[in-house]
């Protein structure tokens, strides 16, 4: 049997929209407490001579920011004040008598200079420095919608198609080859039929986007695939909020129910006479080991403390001592004993994927573990150890061979085919995360601007001074169709953040689409420097038009609600 690790790595556009609480500082804290660590596990495991196929997942928005010139700048000023924090602690806590904790911070100041020396040494390159792991086939980076949009929700067939357009041809660009895999952003899916705000009319389903962009595969939670009951996801929680609760969950989910679809292949989900797209379905047992809190390895006691935080520095010093113990009462964290835990986690988990491959048998080809690659390091700070041990242990495991998901189709072609259903891999296996009564303002101002835009799309594409217009508004309008402000709004923290990010998008798309809807000279030239300012601040994409084009005129005949 088969296994396939997919990480999928994603944050909203941050850069030029703050720094701290909120903002780019998001951005540098993943890379320096998961991205740079990946590399640097991925590093050695290829040295070594150890393969490592992860499916690595980096969403278009990511990408365009972790290639972005102020990233460097942003990394420079985040890194010197860490380590300004780790450099000053020793002294403070000799002074208030806690010297046991000096030699941690000590050793985050050792820890924080080498990853940033990895920084330095590919030119602050993070795209570069992944993509070279692919070109040497030790990893398959695939793409995802171009912000993140909450596809199901989205009120226009062509909004679908160019959030997946977008995706693919920006993966091309930057990292040189096409996509084969998308990663639907929160596992959300939603078949071809009628739109709920009007029976009469059809949509496509988001199976034949895919099919249309060129996608080869994408992933769903086991729920839609019939073969159990939602899981929810660390997900389920914001940024800079606890991810391992699994409190909500039944107790037999850790072993899955009997079902009439196998989680354990990858099914042809596109209908008859159109090109195959597969869906790989996650797997309920594996899964749940690694991201629940109260079920699964990041909850160890040994393991490093998410949420106890030493200021000046954000260093982390203590450990998660156990389940229900207050902060005040953590205790020291010791690296060696939290090592050696990772390092047995790993054989464990070794252990367990052997046997869902002896239970299935004949009716499994391949184990899937789809994670946020941000669970690993940021808030598991042991998780890059934990996979770079399981990826030696599986070297050792006769019955269960890791391979990416492109490598799997190219091995296994079952031709079963499978009807998903609705939802997503969110709270509920449904929409509720996204649409509620907190968001749902969001919706009714995407909407109406949805319908504007694609009205006056084909023309400003024809008109020489519309098209730079043109071209910030679609930027604009796909930064507001994020499936993170909804998602941050939802959960209640730093839900300031979220709304205004979300309306300030709106706000300047409605500006430059008004601008393209009057058509004058002095119209179109008052929303060309406005578009000018603008692209000083969301600088990405830079070839959106040509997926614009493209998208209205495969669509131009779509039905629409």
């Amino acid at each position: 049997m088969q296994f396939v690790l997919a990480l999928h790595s994603h944050l909203p556009w941050v850069l030029h929209h703050g720094r701290w609480p909120h903002g780019s500082d998001w951005l540098c804290e993943a890379a320096l407490d998961t991205y740079l660590p990946l590399l640097e596990m991925l590093t050695a495991l290829e040295r070594d001579g150890v393969p490592a196929p992860i499916t690595l997942g980096i969403t278009p928005v990511l990408a365009n920011q972790l290639a972005h010139p102020s990233f460097a700048d942003e990394m420079e000023h985040f890194v010197a004040e860490r380590l300004r924090g780790a450099r000053e602690a020793p002294a403070d806590l000799a002074r208030l008598g806690e010297k046991h904790l000096v030699p941690l911070a000590e050793g985050w100041h050792a820890r924080i200079e080498r990853l940033y020396d990895r920084f330095r040494r590919a030119d602050g390159d993070l795209v570069r420095a992944f993509r070279r792991f692919e070109e040497a086939d030790r990893l398959e980076i695939i793409s995802s919608a171009a912000t993140h949009g909450y596809l199901p929700l989205l009120a226009r067939d062509e909004s679908v198609r160019l959030q997946l357009a977008v995706g693919y041809a920006e993966h091309q660009r930057l990292f040189g080859r096409a996509p084969r895999g998308c990663w639907l952003p929160e596992c959300a899916y939603r078949p071809a039929g009628a739109w709920a705000s009007d029976r009469t009319r059809t949509r496509a389903g988001t199976d034949e986007h895919l099919a249309a962009v060129g996608f080869d595969y994408f992933f769903t939670d086991a729920h839609q695939a019939a073969a159990g009951t939602p899981l929810g996801t660390y997900h389920d929680v914001p940024l800079g909020a606890e991810r391992f609760d699994a409190e909500r969950h039944d107790a037999d989910l850790v072993r899955p129910r009997t079902v009439s679809r196998s989680p354990y292949r990858a099914y042809d989900v596109t209908a008859d006479g159109r090109r195959p797209v597969r869906a790989f379905v996650r797997d309920p047992r594996s899964s749940m080991q690694v991201w629940s809190r109260h079920h699964g390895y990041p909850g160890d006691e040994w393991y490093l403390e998410f949420h106890k935080i030493r200021w000046p520095g954000g260093l982390k010093l203590w450990r998660v001592t156990g389940p229900d113990t207050d902060l005040g009462d953590k205790r020291h964290y010791v690296p060696a004993a939290a090592t050696g835990r990772a390092h047995e986690h790993a054989r464990h988990f070794a252990r367990l994927l052997e046997s869902i491959a002896r239970d299935q048998g004949a009716m499994g080809d391949v184990i899937v573990a789809p994670f946020d690659t941000e669970l690993f390091g940021h808030w598991w700070f042991e998780g890059i150890d934990f996979l770079g041990e399981c990826y030696r242990r599986l070297g050792d495991t006769p019955t269960v061979r890791a391979r990416t998901a492109s490598q799997h189709l190219q091995e296994h072609t079952t031709g079963q085919r499978l009807q998903l259903a609705e939802g997503s891999w969110g709270a509920g296996g449904d929409h509720r995360m996204w649409m509620n009564d907190q968001t749902r303002w969001t919706w009714e101002r995407l909407w109406p601007l949805e319908h504007r835009f694609w009205d006056v799309a084909p023309a400003a594409l024809a008109s020489e001074a519309a098209r730079p217009v043109l071209a910030q508004a679609t930027r604009e309008l796909l930064l507001a169709q994020s499936s993170d402000w909804q998602f941050i709004i939802s959960t209640g923290a730093v839900t300031d953040y979220a709304e205004q990010r979300c309306g300030f998008h709106c706000a300047q798309a409605e500006a430059l689409v008004t601008a393209l809807e009057r058509n004058t000279p002095e119209a179109l030239g008052a929303a060309a420097r406005l578009a000018d300012d603008l692209r000083a601040r969301d600088d990405l994409f830079p070839d959106v038009l040509a997926a614009l084009a493209a998208v209205a005129r495969d669509l131009s005949g779509a039905t629409t609600p």
